[in-house]
């Protein structure tokens, strides 16, 4: 195991953004910027040895400033949709960012973690990333410590550790943004990748992209993949879940979530023979089929676009702090966040 620190560009108010490459001995490889803490690269092989980098990203600093579609970000505080942009806890209310219709999504475009710059602690095959959020930062209550930790293991497995400590009770809900094409990133859309879900249920949404408070179940219809199917297989059908969103960018319920570590979902690539296993110890996952990446450049002068990429954005569901039914994310004194996600490639 190894781990290279590049300098990669200097912030607009001068300071210094750098490059960490994590490898194994097995050929894979991770690149990290303490900008955001965005997965700027994962380098992997495939069936015949032959490594491609498979994830979504950009080559200069400055395009991160930008970076609409959240290209490897580490989303915080909190991760996906909040209805109407406020929320109440012990009956106080807060109002934050209006960013996405009358919504808030991501937290906020600007000051949230995926334009901050972390703290960064070395290890012998992980790096610690570090930060501190205010009391009222961004519309959210609470003094915040929070820490990530990016590790690569021999076995092909990039893990993302998570924890966050609040002084007052506040919403956590982190996710990571990373879109993946498991041909590399240079290839065409990853409408022929097998996927599978271990979710027999799912959060309708309604306009927006908010849930509506329902789960449902996805047999027989096209949001199913508890066996493994194309992503473009049902896509485009005639589905007003499908036609809110442009395509799959629903909130799927993990079966049997417990708090342990369990495999959620599986997605293969058949031209590359690139087999990507996700798991972790949270209730949901954001399976989001890049339905509107904008038309930009990314690495090697690449054209990125709609479907050029897939995310898997583990999480607590979208909006739960607006329906008493879904997990809730709050957290403070006495009870910490602390979430673990895993990808694996085999």
């Amino acid at each position: 195991m190894s781990i290279v620190k590049e300098r990669f560009g200097t912030t607009k108010c001068g300071k210094a953004v750098y490059a960490y490459t994590i490898s194994n001995t097995k050929g894979m490889a991770a690149k990290i910027i303490n900008y955001g803490a965005n997965l700027v690269s994962l380098f992997v092989p495939d069936a015949s040895g032959h490594v491609e980098d498979v994830v979504l990203g950009f080559d200069r600093l400055e395009d991160y400033y930008g970076n609409e579609s959240f290209f490897g970000a580490t989303i915080g505080p909190s991760a996906n949709r909040i209805a109407g942009a406020a929320f109440e806890i012990d009956g106080k209310p807060y109002h934050i960012d209006v960013n996405d219709g009358p919504n808030n999504l991501h937290s906020h475009m600007e000051e949230g973690y995926h334009k901050r710059v972390w703290n960064v602690a070395e290890g012998t095959d992980s790096l610690t990333l570090s930060l501190e959020g205010g009391d009222g930062e961004m519309g959210f209550p609470g003094n915040k410590k929070i820490t990530v930790v990016f590790s690569l293991s021999e076995e092909n497995e990039l893990k993302l550790h998570y924890h966050v400590t609040a002084d007052a009770d506040t919403i956590v809900n982190m996710t990571n943004h990373t879109y993946f094409n498991l041909s590399g990133h240079k290839a065409d859309i990853i409408e022929d990748h097998m996927l599978k879900l271990n979710a027999s249920r799912y959060t309708p949404v309604a306009a927006g992209a908010i849930p509506t408070g329902e789960i449902a179940p996805v047999a027989g219809t096209p949001m199913d993949f508890t066996t493994m199917k194309p992503i473009g297989q049902d896509i485009n059908v005639d589905f007003e879940q499908l036609k809110l969103c442009k395509g799959y960018d629903h909130n799927y319920v993990i079966d049997n979530a417990d708090g342990t570590l369990r495999e959620a979902a599986e997605a293969y690539d058949p031209k590359s023979g690139r087999r990507m296993k996700m798991f972790t110890d949270l209730p949901g996952v954001q399976f989001y089929a890049g339905n509107c990446i904008g038309e930009e450049t990314g690495k090697e002068n690449t054209p990125y676009g709609p479907r050029k990429g897939f995310c898997l954005e583990t999480q607590y569901f979208p909006d739960n702090i607006h329906h008493a039914n879904f997990p809730q994310a709050v957290f403070g004194p006495g009870r910490d966040y602390d979430a673990v996600t895993v990808y694996q490639f085999l």
